[in-house]
């Protein structure tokens, strides 16, 4: 008996060891499972989530949604904009290589087609891209940051389904930053994403963030995959959406101008910047070329120095003169009375330059004119101002720039876009030689106007296909001037 029930307490025994070490394994799976749904909600908390987890700080801080403004209502009383809900698709899960920041250059146009080739970049690199850092030291000196001009909550979260995007460094990486502690670099022009993988990622890799300090034209207008190319233009005309208050005051000047009948936005780059750059003073004075000069002196980035103005206009590479440009307005047949929207800066010469375009056009404004307090709440603001015009430019009935700059490029890609809308693309060569001819009465005003009118039928912003120039990029035409990849092109067209 005494050894028998010594041996069933034994076999109890084993049998509380062996529930209790079943009990610690389910504690430890059951653990593991746990962490498993815990990360699970960090990458997927858009869907799953609750709410008090949104508001803990570091990676559940993101919004499920994005709010962005909708169509305004035509309705001039009408001031508040509706806010409309945007689903977003799940954030891309992919292993970060480091972190990127750059520097845009130049204007307002310039840096948004840099802000979209660094966005592919960052994609197609595996990194994490820092809100680029916008130019405050050019020309214009605009002081704007990126959350001034643009919807910054908007830009990084329609986007996470392609590139994780930061508003600033981690606090770690950035403190080794503020110490010096930064490998910066401008990269090669015109470079497609092999070079990107084979000289800047091992970079990334090794000093966890890079600076690219320069970011005009980084990226080649062809040869990338015809995905890199689509992701460009869904930055440029998705992602990147002025602030909300640009946007209302930006349809608030449509408004204005649709309820006086149609309207033409003339890019008339005539600024005393353009034309001191350039070194283009065909109709300036002798004192006013003397100041175009020495202001192109002043800027040693302006590479060039020694410019003959008159070469240089009869090979068509001078901005279109106001005087020249009223001349072909006329022989186009632009209506009289339209409206002549001034997309531009100061006009250098003033009144006096702008005689003959105001003299044939007598409605000539600007958005200055159209809602002067409002616009000059931004007046010292030359991005946010031109962000202004860009808006304008794309609802116009017709667009014609005098020189072939960042914006006429840009806003020209922009409204293939968006339906083909019609764009007057001027063969500067071509109309100073007529230009002269009229002048000098060799050609008669109807020859001069048939002629005007034949060398553009062709000109006028319809479907193409970009020309590529092997090995000289700066000659071919430009991404995002003409972004084919991304055009609902005619089959004719898609065949070439």
């Amino acid at each position: 008996m005494g050894g028998g029930g010594g041996g069933g307490g034994g076999k109890s025994e084993k049998a509380r060891r062996s529930s209790a070490r079943v009990r610690l394994w389910v504690a430890r799976a059951s653990t593991v499972l746990l962490w498993t749904c815990l990360v699970q909600l960090a990458a997927y908390r858009e869907l799953w989530a609750p709410s008090v987890l949104s508001r803990w700080p570091g990676c559940l801080n993101q919004p499920h949604v994005a709010r962005r403004p909708s169509e305004r209502v035509a309705d001039a009383g009408q001031t508040q904009a509706a806010r409309a809900l945007v689903v977003l698709p799940p954030k891309r899960i992919y292993r970060n290589n480091g972190y990127l920041m750059v520097s845009c250059n130049g204007g307002l146009n310039q840096m948004r087609a840099a802000i979209c080739d660094m966005v592919t970049i960052a994609r197609y690199l595996n990194v994490t891209l820092i809100v680029p850092e916008l130019d405050k030291a050019s020309f214009w000196a605009d002081p704007s940051d990126f959350q001034d001009i643009f919807d910054v909550d908007y830009f990084i979260a329609s986007l996470r389904d392609e590139v994780r995007i930061l508003r600033q460094l981690p606090p770690r990486l950035k403190r080794r930053v503020e110490m010096g502690s930064l490998r910066s670099l401008p990269p090669v022009s015109w470079s497609d994403i092999g070079y990107y993988r084979r000289q800047i990622l091992p970079l990334v890799k090794k000093y966890k963030v890079v600076h690219l300090n320069r970011t005009d034209a980084r990226l080649a207008n062809n040869g990338l995959p015809v995905e890199m190319q689509r992701l460009r233009c869904r930055v440029n005309y998705n992602a990147l959406r002025f602030t909300p208050e640009i946007e209302d005051l930006g349809r608030r000047l449509v408004r204005a101008l649709r309820r006086n009948g149609p309207f033409v936005v003339l890019h008339l780059r005539y600024e005393m910047d353009m034309l001191a750059f350039s070194g283009c003073t065909h109709g300036c004075s002798s004192m006013e070329a003397e100041e175009l000069t020495k202001m192109r002196y002043a800027y040693p980035w302006w590479k060039e120095k020694v410019i003959d103005s008159d070469a240089k206009r009869k090979d068509g590479l001078c901005p279109l003169t106001p005087e020249e440009t009223a001349l072909v307005l006329q022989a186009l047949g632009i209506d009289r009375g339209y409206q002549i929207y001034i997309a531009a800066g100061e006009i250098y010469g003033g009144q006096r330059r702008m005689a003959a375009l105001t003299s044939a056009y007598p409605n000539v404004v600007r958005k200055e004119t159209l809602l002067p307090w409002e616009v000059g709440l931004f007046q010292n603001h030359s991005s946010q101002m031109a962000a202004l015009d860009y808006m304008v430019s794309l609802e116009s009935d017709v667009f014609i720039p005098t020189y072939d700059g960042n914006m006429a490029k840009v806003v020209e890609g922009h409204r293939r876009y968006l339906g083909f809308r019609k764009t007057v693309l001027l063969d500067r060569r071509r109309i100073v030689e007529l230009v002269d001819e009229y002048r000098n009465g060799t050609l008669s005003w109807t020859d001069f106007s048939s002629a005007v009118m034949a060398s553009h039928t062709s000109r006028m912003g319809e479907p193409s296909r970009r020309q590529t120039v092997p090995d000289r990029p700066k000659e071919e035409d430009y991404f995002y001037a003409n972004p084919h990849e991304c055009l609902h092109q005619p089959e004719d067209v898609s065949a070439l």
